[in-house]
């Protein structure tokens, strides 16, 4: 088994993964600025990132869960001959960690959405080549961690490129009929796999996004209008559950979809199963789409895939 090292271990998803990686006999430890809770004291905002640097002696691989998004992270990690898991939804630090050339495999696209939506965007090409939209619907009432919680706030207002177009986000509504929820109102937003989707399989992929509290959906949609709507203060808390959906359908109406509660948890099912598989993949970047079926995923942990079989 590998030993692995989990920035923000103790975070919302990093407690989660932490425990499931332990579960499945790897060790599992967690580093973070409190010496108290990590099992190795780690500061990302050092500007030389020393006591990161030092955490990695005996590492096989590092997951990055803290929301840090900084590319010298792989760098330094996979130089020391780790391999390096991130479950960042950014675009841009995607494609800042896709311009590395690391002697170690770098795993992106790790989590529900990318990640998961990854997986089920590729099932449904493979059934009906060509476009597909993406649904991505959360639970409104999950504590999420600092991290999630600001990447959200902070595209508010926001504005990004993709296939030709600028769009702003939380903007470009579309209809989605959503398994338990009926017909829903979902709104563009930057995750980064459908540009990673789009060029990978070389059909337009856009993602839609909302909460299962339509009220919450609906008041996203007109702070993205608002100046400042990106510096609001980040302690409100909206009426909601915690289950999520996400939903692939290609233009002729195929589609796969899955299910949960809790979404740091869902996270780090998905984030546990790049570890399991990232210390055999070549040097390089790779997606979790490029290296994993949908099929392959494991079951009973709390994922529901609402998908045909595969073929024999």
């Amino acid at each position: 088994m590998t030993t692995v090292l989990v920035l923000g271990g103790y975070g919302a998803v990093g407690r989660h993964l932490v425990a499931r990686l332990r579960q499945d006999g790897h060790t599992a430890l967690t580093a973070g600025r409190d010496a108290v809770r990590a099992d190795r004291p780690v500061d990302l905002a050092q500007p030389d990132l020393r006591s990161y640097q030092s955490s990695l002696d005996g590492i096989d691989v590092v997951v990055n869960a803290s929301g840090k998004e900084e590319p010298r992270l792989a760098e330094l990690a996979t130089a020391r001959g780790a391999a390096f898991v991130d479950i960042t939804a950014t675009a841009s630090y995607v494609a800042a960690l896709e311009r590395l050339d690391p002697p170690r495999p770098v795993l992106l696209s790790v989590g529900l959405a990318p990640g998961l939506t990854n997986l089920l965007a590729a099932a449904v090409h493979r059934a009906s080549p060509g476009p597909i939209d993406v649904a991505v619907l959360l639970g409104a009432g999950e504590r999420h961690g600092p991290a999630a919680t600001d990447w959200t706030y902070r595209l508010l207002g926001g504005r990004f490129h993709h296939d030709g177009t600028v769009v702003r986000n939380f903007t470009r509504p579309r209809r989605f009929d959503l398994p338990g929820y009926g017909r829903r109102r979902l709104y563009r937003l930057d995750f980064s796999d459908q540009h990673t989707l789009t060029r990978d399989l070389n059909v337009r992929t856009r993602t839609y996004f909302g909460l299962d509290s339509r009220t919450a959906t609906t008041a996203l949609a007109a702070l993205t209008w608002l100046p400042g709507g990106s510096r609001l203060p980040r302690g409100l808390h909206v009426p909601g559950g915690d289950d999520w959906l996400l939903l692939a359908q290609g233009h002729d109406g195929t589609t796969r979809w899955a299910r949960g509660r809790n979404q740091s948890h869902g996270t780090a099912i998905i984030a546990a199963a790049a570890v399991g598989l990232v210390t055999g993949l070549p040097p390089g970047t790779h997606h979790l789409h490029d290296v994993l079926d949908l099929h392959d995923l494991p079951m009973g942990q709390g994922i529901e895939l609402h998908t045909p079989p595969p073929s024999p």
